[in-house]
């Protein structure tokens, strides 16, 4: 009977996750969530009534953002947002 190859990586990524990437997680996820919320900060700073130098060249990055601006705002303690009809 022939080792089960498949099944013998598998055991081996879990033990790789478990053992070293679970002890970094909380921290690369709070990093990332950093990053986000600077990205969509830079994004939508018209919206929030500063001008945006940018605006330009990230402009085709809105229609792939405008769906988790209202998850940001609420993160960032607006629970609605200023802008009437722009969210909310």
């Amino acid at each position: 009977m022939s080792p089960d190859w498949k099944e013998i990586y598998r055991r081996i990524d879990e033990f790789h996750n478990e053992f070293f990437v679970s002890k970094w997680r909380s921290g690369l996820q709070r990093e990332a969530n950093r990053q986000q919320d600077a990205l969509m900060a830079l994004l939508f700073l018209e919206a929030l009534g500063v001008p945006n130098p940018t605006s330009y060249y990230t402009l085709e990055l809105y229609p792939s953002f405008v769906e988790e601006f209202h998850q940001w705002h609420r993160r960032m303690g607006m629970e609605t947002f200023p802008d009437a009809g722009f969210c909310c």
